[in-house]
């Protein structure tokens, strides 16, 4: 591996991404942040915003704020919570709102288990970059209890207590709903893989950051962890196809396929090693025995087709024998996250030289030496898309400051 690796992660993820968004993303304004950038970095003012966007933020600067034991990064988390829980917090009946308007309207009100997830990953993240960071414990125990809750509200409303996993939607106030779309890409179903990896993701999170903010609670520590190792068994049993070893992506509620028979390379190796990351917080020898060479099945398979070796990039999807070479720009950092995991855990070349590769691509294509960041989408030969955002409801800070700091914390 590169020797002079980890001090390129750190310049790229403290000199050019952070340092973007607190420049670029802000609504000064009406609070919260813009719902589109353009690549010139112009902002959309009356853009609506989503809860996954604002979650990303606090997230990302949270950890940040961790990892670099630095304060300065806690004003854009600060920023970010605030906005969060003043407009998207749903008071009467629990949860989080899917999106507000600029003004800070509620427009979609339906609980989407796919943004609940994300505010509970990210404010249990914050409350103890508020204990840690600012020393503040009675706030980081504030915000703690909110994440509890939402684990609570997920646990009692959008489980599914008979066939397992998590359901898309339910209505505003928790009933049964057909309106379940997470986006104009996906399709209304009554399971996905998406949501439920990133409710895994959220529950990892949750029962790391808890007994640092509460000891003393053991009984819903048990909870979490009990929850954790059950979604870590629905991925294999259900969402994995053990024909292929691919993830499925959309199911009926009897967790039969639904829609299109699309293979998501970026969502294949990064659950590859947020499996790993949920089955390791847990300590279980015996689960990560069992779970070891399905992780690293489902990486090498992401490396021998979704890997270009001759660019370094990783691509898109694959669908009806056509395969999309776009390079996204989250793919890439799952790319980084996912191969470094498994390299982690064989040692093996093959999966050291992804990393390289993938990390090249990133800084010569993907990364725009201009106007910052990285671009959405560049095609094979290095081209960027500019009509897709730099920023807005699904392009944040997340994907790409999640990469530098789980690879330079792994270091």
């Amino acid at each position: 591996m590169n020797k002079n690796f980890y001090a390129e992660l750190k310049q790229e993820l403290t000199q050019d991404i952070l340092p973007y968004w607190t420049k670029h993303a802000r609504d000064t304004v009406n609070g919260g942040f813009f719902g589109s950038i353009d690549n010139n970095n112009k902002c959309k003012a009356k853009e609506e915003r989503s809860v996954v966007m604002v979650s990303r933020f606090l997230w990302s600067y949270s950890a940040a704020a961790r990892l670099l034991k630095d304060a300065s990064y806690m004003e854009m988390a600060d920023w970010a919570y605030a906005y969060l829980s003043k407009y998207f917090f749903d008071t009467y009946y629990g949860g989080v709102f899917w999106s507000v308007s600029a003004s800070g309207k509620a427009l979609i009100t339906r609980k989407q288990i796919y943004g609940n997830a994300f505010a509970l990953y990210a404010l249990s993240e914050y409350a103890v970059a508020l204990l840690e960071i600012k020393k503040e414990e009675t706030p980081a125990q504030v915000v703690m209890t909110h994440a509890l809750t939402l684990f609570t509200l997920l646990e009692k409303h959008a489980k599914d207590a008979k066939q397992g996993g998590y359901w898309e939607a339910r209505a505003q106030n928790w009933a049964e709903t057909k309106e379940t779309k997470l986006s104009q890409k996906d399709i209304d179903c009554d399971k996905s893989m998406n949501t439920n990896l990133h409710v895994m993701e959220a529950y990892t999170n949750l029962y790391r950051t808890l007994p640092l903010v509460f000891p003393h609670k053991s009984a819903e520590q048990k909870q979490i962890g009990h929850a954790l190792e059950e979604l870590i068994s629905v991925h294999v049993s259900h969402i994995l196809n053990k024909k292929d070893f691919h993830l499925d992506l959309y199911f009926n509620k009897n967790w039969k396929q639904t829609g299109k028979d699309e293979i998501s390379y970026g969502h294949d190796i990064e659950a590859s090693w947020l499996l790993w990351e949920a089955a390791t917080e847990l300590g279980k020898k015996t689960l990560q025995n069992a779970l070891k060479p399905i992780v690293l099945t489902v990486a090498e398979k992401s490396l021998v087709e979704g890997f270009d070796p001759s660019t370094g990039g990783f691509e898109n999807t694959f669908l009806n024998g056509t395969k999309d070479t776009t390079r996204v720009w989250w793919n890439q950092a799952e790319a980084l996250n996912g191969f470094y995991n498994a390299w982690e855990i064989t040692g093996r070349t093959d999966f050291a030289k992804a990393v390289e590769g993938v990390w090249q691509w990133i800084v010569t294509k993907q990364k725009d030496k201009v106007h910052g960041e990285w671009f959405a989408e560049v095609s094979k030969d290095g081209v960027p898309n500019k009509k897709e955002a730099k920023g807005g409801n699904w392009k944040t800070s997340y994907h790409n400051a999640r990469c530098c700091m789980e690879l330079m914390r792994r270091m």
